[in-house]
């Protein structure tokens, strides 16, 4: 019945192999963004607490404080997007926003005026994550997973060069700032490509802005899906502690861009793997095989010993990242009507945001008082009763046909 999360069997699933131009565009908007981020981002720590003195509390705020707006914006960017004729107007927006504040960092010469850049770089992230998505989705028909595979594979390699670039140009005597002001290449690139994207017409008539269709954002399978969603979202701390205990293992400091951009290549290729096999197998179940393969590697995390160990779970944490964030969003297209994307979207990126100060909060203070592995098996825990919630969530819409 419609809604169902279960693929078609493999002799009538879907033989298109290109993804519409929109979906295509999209991807290599976030591709250029994530660069632009990322030759941004893992500078900031140093140049905040280094270069203008902040103190490590300050940097925590910073990150708490655009991290909090980004996912309120999410869920009110989500509802405009439904009660509004386009999605794209929002998206455009949050872009080029986002692209314009980035590089301003590298006029900061107080700490303040970097709180200042990053909340509004997380507004314009707010603003586009929702109605990004249900725009894919609306493009995307019977291909959402291989769409959304695409569209995080993308993120994922930007999440790789990004680094790397920035790395290049450390190397080659470039200051922070100037650094900074590299990043505007690819921010203006990817405003421009996105400008260049087609809505297609919404599946289904789109509400007006008196019409109370709420009711169908919020059904049964919505709620329940994001409340299992939350329970294994307060285990997944920030991929930090990872890092931090990578180098508990011996890494290098030197060594651990180099780790982070090995895992993020691993995403790459598992987000498109991942994105296919959710348009053939039950989505559900992916997503609970994601949440088990993320046990198991926190797991074996906090019980490694030797820095060999610590690579090899890096590229299979890759496999968890496949399974889950591209197939996530397209089981939630299963969950609502096409005029209520926006609104659903906006629901799961807040429940997702909202959730990873707590997480962090808990596994900081776990870390602290008991240690790295006791703080990893915390958040394999969490996972692992996550994923028991999600098979019977699945078993429980199969037995009634919701």
């Amino acid at each position: 019945m419609p809604g169902d999360d279960a693929r078609p069997p493999a002799e009538t699933a879907p033989t298109r192999l290109t993804l519409p131009a929109t979906v295509v565009l999209l991807g290599f908007t976030s591709l250029f963004t994530d660069i632009g981020t990322e030759m941004v981002f893992p500078l900031l720590p140093v140049f905040l607490v280094g270069t203008l003195g902040a103190s490590p509390t300050y940097l925590g705020l910073v990150e708490g404080a655009a991290n909090t707006v980004a996912s309120l914006l999410k869920l009110a960017s989500g509802v405009i997007a439904d009660r509004t004729a386009r999605r794209k107007p929002l998206v455009v927006f949050g872009y080029g926003l986002a692209s314009a504040a980035r590089p301003l960092v590298a006029l900061a010469t107080r700490p303040w005026h970097v709180l200042a850049v990053r909340v509004t770089d997380r507004v314009g992230k707010g603003l586009r994550s929702s109605p990004r998505d249900a725009l894919i989705a609306d493009a995307a028909g019977d291909r959402a997973g291989r769409a959304f595979g695409f569209h995080q594979a993308m993120d994922n390699a930007g999440a790789v060069l990004g680094p790397l670039l920035a790395t290049l140009l450390v190397s080659m005597n470039f200051s922070l700032r100037q650094v900074f002001w590299v990043a505007v290449v690819p921010g203006t690139i990817a405003t421009a490509l996105v400008a260049l994207v087609r809505e297609p017409p919404p599946p289904g008539s789109k509400p007006t802005a008196t019409a109370t269709t709420a009711p169908a954002v919020f059904d049964r399978r919505l709620v329940s899906y994001l409340a299992i969603l939350a329970v294994f979202s307060l285990g997944n701390s920030s991929d930090a502690f990872l890092l931090l205990r990578a180098r508990s293992l011996g890494l290098s400091t030197g060594a651990i861009p180099i780790l982070w951009s090995v895992h993020n290549l691993s995403r790459v290729v598992w987000a498109h793997f991942g994105g296919n096999l959710a348009d053939r197998l039950p989505r559900a179940r992916l997503v609970a095989a994601g949440w088990l393969v993320y046990a198991a590697v926190y797991v074996a995390l906090g019980a490694a010993g030797a820095a060999w160990e610590v690579w090899a779970l890096f590229v299979v944490y890759g496999v968890f990242y496949g399974l889950t964030e591209p197939v996530e969003k397209a089981l939630v297209r299963d969950l609502v009507p096409a005029s209520a994307r926006g609104r659903a979207y906006g629901a799961y990126n807040f429940v997702v945001g909202i959730t990873a100060l707590p997480a962090g909060l808990l596994t900081g203070v776990l870390w602290r008082a008991c240690g790295p592995a006791a703080a990893l098996d915390a958040g394999a825990a969490l996972a692992g009763v996550a994923c028991a919630g999600l098979l019977a969530w699945d078993a429980w819409r199969r037995r009634t046909g919701r």
